[in-house]
């Protein structure tokens, strides 16, 4: 069933014809359909009556191009959706891009001299605390898990993790040597 608010398909072949009246009429008789969808899918009223003006030009300049007469509505429909969309794509501001602290050459070197160095002062370790450090902070497993897989009771595998971590901190300098007769506990204990 064709709507009738739309253009005739005796007009509509007219206008595919050539006929500069019958273009004219279906132009100006589409408007008020064109214009309606437009309105329903632009943001402004601006941009809605610029679509569908874009959209009858559209109509006048490639009529020609309409395969069944019968499919102008959904023709047009198609040509104003699309240049809604052209128009908020075009109009979107841009935002700006997240600034990501850029790293030099020279951070890039000390990173990797200090994953180096890292990786040596674990390989220093004894096997026991090594294991021990590997499968807790490295490879992320369960305080339970390491000390099952090791056989240890969950006390010694904490206590060999806290000798690792205590002993790859002062290989780094990152805490002071053990002053005499300290304990670790003492050293680490201490407040500066």
């Amino acid at each position: 069933m064709a709507d009738s608010s739309w253009p005739g398909e005796q007009l509509i072949a007219a206008a595919q014809r050539g006929d500069v009246d019958a273009i004219s009429a279906l132009v100006s008789g589409s408007h008020p359909n064109v214009r309606r969808f437009a309105r329903s899918l632009c943001a402004t009223p601006e941009d809605a009556e610029d679509a569908a003006q874009e959209a009858l030009i559209i109509l006048y300049r490639k009529i020609g191009m309409l395969r069944a007469s019968g499919a102008l509505a959904s023709w047009m429909f198609r040509i104003v959706r699309n240049e809604c969309l052209r128009r908020a794509r075009s109009i979107r501001p841009s935002a700006p891009l997240p600034e990501f602290p850029v790293r030099s050459a020279e951070d890039e070197v000390l990173g990797r001299i200090e994953a180096s160095e890292v990786a040596a002062v674990i390989a220093a370790l004894p096997v026991e605390q090594r294991r021990v450090l590997i499968m807790r902070d490295i490879q992320g497993h369960s305080g339970r898990m390491v000390a099952d897989a090791l056989g240890l009771s969950t006390a010694a595998m904490k206590s060999r993790l806290h000798r690792a971590r205590t002993a790859v901190q002062r290989s780094l300098g990152a805490l002071p040597e053990p002053e005499c007769g300290d304990t670790d506990a003492d050293a680490t204990n201490r407040r500066p």
